[in-house]
């Protein structure tokens, strides 16, 4: 990759396109989403960053984007070839999140620009949360504690839930996380299975070769697999079938993993038992037909929402931004950029 591409003058200015004071000492950064108060105050100890600047007036967009060196990003950003195009000296895109499918990589790789995400911090708290949903839709816990506030236990007992220790768990992407939840699984003595784009012969699972498969043979089926073209809609109207009256799904991987109209059908028609979903197509806009559903479980993208785990990802997508900013080695590139 080629080194950075800096040399700007220190010197401060009243610039009449944003119409407030800009400090040239300090290299400016581009986020193209709403960015995390621990990464955007990291950023602004030594970086000018522009919020969404590419989404208002496009001339003052242009007369700024030969100035940017750095974009960051979210899980959810889109940094499309055209955007990229527009910015002839950034140096890097540094994403705060394990997922990057909304970045181009291969325009990025093109323009010798590499990109960076932040995994390994978030899979304990992400794996944590899909165990957490699997109790809840399995158990009841939410829909239990509103039984009880809503004054309806004295009428007589819920209805049962379905137990879940012994029971088999089906987990959709074997990576990090994948791995996570499958221990934590055996910590409940479930037999676990996965599939995943390769067999993984060494951790002692049992393989199915698609969702498809796994699915008619597990009680719980878990998708943790990355998002992208390559798995949008992997979880159709035919996995969940599969699934069967009896399966629920867990969702905490990407919306577009999930057919979301075939789940609400598969839902209302009790072709499945249940859903637990962190994650949706069009987020924060989410079905209303989901909202009042007894069986489903809904949580607002939370997974790695924790202060511990937040704090890690600023911290390290911060020193990615650095790293290529001060022409050091990367800390944690996508796969492609290795």
């Amino acid at each position: 990759m080629p080194g950075p591409r800096l040399g700007l003058t220190p010197i401060l200015i009243l610039t009449p396109i944003f119409n407030r004071e800009i400090d040239l000492s300090k290299p400016d950064i581009l986020a193209v989403a709403k960015l995390h108060p621990f990464y955007l105050e990291a950023l602004q100890t030594l970086y000018t960053v522009h919020d969404r600047a590419h989404l208002g007036d496009a001339a003052a967009f242009a007369a700024l984007a030969p100035n940017i060196v750095g974009v960051a990003a979210t899980g959810e950003s889109l940094v499309p070839a055209a955007l990229l195009a527009q910015l002839p000296r950034v140096n890097v895109v540094s994403v705060f999140g394990v997922g990057y499918d909304g970045v181009d990589t291969q325009a990025a790789i093109a323009r010798g620009v590499p990109v960076t995400h932040t995994p390994d911090v978030l899979t304990d708290d992400v794996a944590d949360l899909a165990i957490g949903l699997l109790l809840s839709v399995a158990r009841q816990i939410p829909q239990a504690g509103q039984y009880v506030r809503e004054g309806r236990w004295p009428s007589g007992p819920m209805a049962l839930g379905r137990k879940v220790s012994g029971a088999r768990v089906g987990i959709v992407g074997l990576g990090r996380i994948g791995q996570a939840i499958a221990r934590r699984a055996q910590a409940f003595d479930m037999s676990i299975s996965y599939t995943a784009r390769t067999e993984k012969p060494d951790s002692g699972y049992r393989y199915y070769p698609s969702a498809k498969a796994l699915a008619a043979e597990v009680d719980f089926l878990v998708v943790i697999t990355p998002g992208g073209a390559g798995t949008r809609r992997l979880i159709d109207a035919d996995v969940l079938a599969a699934l069967g009256t009896k399966g629920f799904l867990i969702n905490v991987a990407r919306g577009s993993v999930v057919d979301e109209a075939a789940l609400i059908k598969a839902l209302q028609a009790g072709v499945i038992a249940g859903a637990a979903l962190d994650v949706f197509e069009d987020e924060p806009n989410v079905p209303q037909a989901l909202w009042g559903m007894p069986n489903v479980v809904l949580t607002p993208h939370m997974a790695s929402a924790t202060r511990e785990t937040r704090q890690a990802m600023a911290d390290l997508a911060f020193a990615n931004m650095k790293a290529a900013l001060t022409g050091q080695p990367l800390l944690t590139p996508v796969p492609e950029c290795r």
